[in-house]
């Protein structure tokens, strides 16, 4: 990794005393694009991100929804122009691979918290895949105290450090299915190992305890692992052990173009001419049906330009990238290219 180094170096030690220490300082760069980041066990996403940022020596980057610091797994980290687009996959659906671990609740639903309850666990086969099958659809969920969310400006997890119980609404989300893929009931610490597809704002901590509630036991999460986010998966995932060992061209053939977090959207392809008038924010006429999600991309050279609805056959910019950050995407497109 370059880096730069102050001109004036380390200085000598004055007589009695010791050398003066200089710091030496990353120069960052322009990076853009989307990186799919295996986060690991004991980060948090904001640890991940950092740690990522800096192995890149990127400007600006961002991360398209929270992995608590038990949780691993898909975890897009969005570079410069990238990081406008973030939100459309912070509403993305998702999908967990977790486990429960039965008879045990714990004071923040996972394997962080202390054990509140323990209860016998007397749970058939049948009595599971009953119980798994009514929480799938749309169900309400009640926030965790142990979670991100604001009150008054405040994380409700620091409310749930200093014993504050805070009053929360139910969420509506959708769970879209629930796989039983492992069940140890009889085992002395019983677990059942499932997979969930759900919809945005699903607390899957919640829904374990949930879970583990109408089977009479309790339960908490004791692993969690998020295997998709929109139409990223975890095998298209680096982690930071790989990135680490890595060389910083290996690195940056990991960062993904930024167009591929509008994949699924309707793709407008437009002229020199009308591609600078766009890019200024202006709407463009043309022969074009209703959409709600458009990919805008200049002609000549090829070159995402950004995001847009069409109604009316009139072409209405929703987020567009600078001219500095078109330039810089297609600058770094063509290294990696050669």
């Amino acid at each position: 990794m370059q880096v730069s180094v102050p001109s004036q170096g380390a200085t000598a030690a004055p007589e009695g005393g010791k050398a003066k220490q200089q710091r030496v300082k990353v120069q960052r760069r322009p990076v853009h694009g989307v990186l799919l980041l295996d986060k690991p066990i004991g980060f948090s996403s904001n640890q991940a991100l950092q740690k990522v940022k800096w192995l890149l020596r990127a400007e600006k980057a961002g991360h398209t929804g929270t992995l608590d610091p038990l949780a691993t797994g898909v975890l897009p980290i969005c570079f410069g122009a990238a990081t406008k687009f973030s939100q459309m996959h912070l509403d993305a659906d998702k999908a967990y691979a977790t486990t429960l671990r039965l008879g045990l609740k714990t004071s923040t639903a996972d394997a962080e918290g202390e054990v509140i309850t323990e209860r016998p666990v007397h749970v058939t086969a049948e009595q599971l895949e009953q119980v798994v099958r009514s929480f799938t659809g749309p169900i309400a969920q009640v926030p965790p105290m142990h979670s991100a969310l604001k009150k008054d400006g405040k994380a409700l997890y620091e409310y749930a450090r200093a014993g504050i119980e805070i009053e929360r609404e139910a969420r509506h989300v959708t769970i879209y299915s629930i796989r039983i893929v492992g069940a140890r009931l009889e085992a002395e610490k019983p677990e059942v190992d499932l997979v969930v597809e759900c919809s945005k704002g699903t607390y899957i901590r919640t829904l374990g305890e949930d879970i583990g509630e109408a089977l009479g036991c309790g339960a908490h999460l004791s692993a969690l692992r998020r295997i998709r986010t929109g139409g990223f998966d975890e095998s298209l995932c680096v982690s930071v052990a790989a990135l680490e060992a890595m060389s910083e061209e290996q690195r940056m053939a990991c960062v993904r173009p930024s167009e591929d977090l509008l994949a699924g959207h309707t793709v407008v392809t437009l002229d020199a001419e009308n591609a600078a008038r766009f890019l200024s924010g202006m709407r463009r006429r043309g022969a074009w049906g209703d959409a709600d999600a458009v990919a805008v991309f200049a002609e000549q050279p090829r070159a995402l330009l950004g995001s847009a609805h069409v109604k009316g056959g009139e072409l209405i910019p929703t987020r567009l990238l600078s001219p500095p950050e078109v330039s810089e995407s297609l600058l770094q497109q063509q290294l990696m290219n050669v």
